[in-house]
């Protein structure tokens, strides 16, 4: 089951069921849920969500504006968990170099907080490239989603935007080359865990187009990842607690070279199985 938040006709923001090239709406108004967060937060968020269909008011996908999936949700990611954002990272900098590398075998993974709600853009909505820096990437990456008991109901695609001069300058300025307005994307749904592929089928696409142009294509799978997502659950949870629930970005396995940075009216596509597509143009400043 896939679930969207979409924009309705009277500008009012909605929850449905994205159902091939439908949408299916969800009648709130006679449930105890107010939001997505909400009804993820069930005991069973396919039955909750299933019991609140109205088929007679289904639309065409294309009728509607899709919203990022997230309320009041936390945004978290983890770095340096494939091989080649290892790589990438140590590529970055001399002097983090060693940070990095020592970070990919260690128990503990690198975890980040990454955005606030009003930082996320969804589905058509601009991603930002920062006006101080010279080198900016998107970083393609299954996204976890969990509830305010921290339990995996849910998967969705994210884009973990990076400006790797920034960070490459000096490890400590991870936050400032990380967190800034409109500086992650997700979307364009929430596929619930029983309707996902196993972890090892997860395929990630990104294609990024410049002037109509495919100017950077790379593709990677959850199968490269050195550590596991109850792994990197289980870290984040400790000591911590997510009251309205959480977003987990899990690292990236497509990293384009130091020659690439992005442009503003690029356009960048990712792709999950399991998921579909989130794409966004990039603008800058």
């Amino acid at each position: 089951m896939r679930l969207i938040k979409y924009l309705a006709h009277t500008g009012e923001p909605c929850i449905g069921q994205l159902d091939g090239d439908l949408v299916v709406p969800l009648d709130l108004a006679r449930s105890p849920f107010r939001t997505l967060a909400d009804i993820l937060d069930a005991e069973d968020p396919e039955q909750a969500a299933r019991a609140l269909l109205d088929p007679s008011r289904e639309t065409p996908a294309t009728d509607v504006g899709l919203l990022a999936p997230i309320d009041r949700q936390e945004v978290w990611a983890a770095g340096v968990t494939y091989r080649r954002s290892q790589a990438a990272r140590m590529e970055e900098s001399a002097a983090a170099a060693s940070c990095y590398d020592r970070v990919y075998s260690s128990p503990r993974p690198e975890l980040f907080f990454k955005a606030t709600p009003h930082r996320v853009a969804g589905p058509g909505q601009p991603l930002r490239i920062r006006a101080d820096s010279a080198w900016n990437v998107p970083e393609p990456e299954i996204t976890l989603v969990l509830n305010s008991r921290l339990q995996l109901v849910g998967f969705t695609v994210g884009n973990d935007m990076s400006s790797r001069d920034i960070e490459g300058e000096n490890p400590l300025y991870l936050p400032q080359a990380k967190v800034y307005n409109a500086c992650c994307g997700l979307g364009p749904c929430i596929t619930l865990c029983g309707a996902m592929p196993p972890a090892a089928e997860m395929h990630v696409r990104l294609v990024i187009r410049r002037a109509g142009e495919v100017a950077f294509a790379g593709t990677t799978s959850a199968a490269k990842m050195a550590r596991s997502f109850e792994d990197l659950i289980h870290w984040l949870g400790r000591d911590n607690s997510f009251p309205h629930g959480a977003f987990l970005l899990t690292g990236t396995g497509v990293v384009p070279g130091r020659d690439f940075t992005l442009q503003p009216g690029d356009w960048v596509a990712i792709s999950i199985d399991g998921i579909g597509t989130l794409s966004n143009p990039i603008v800058q400043g």
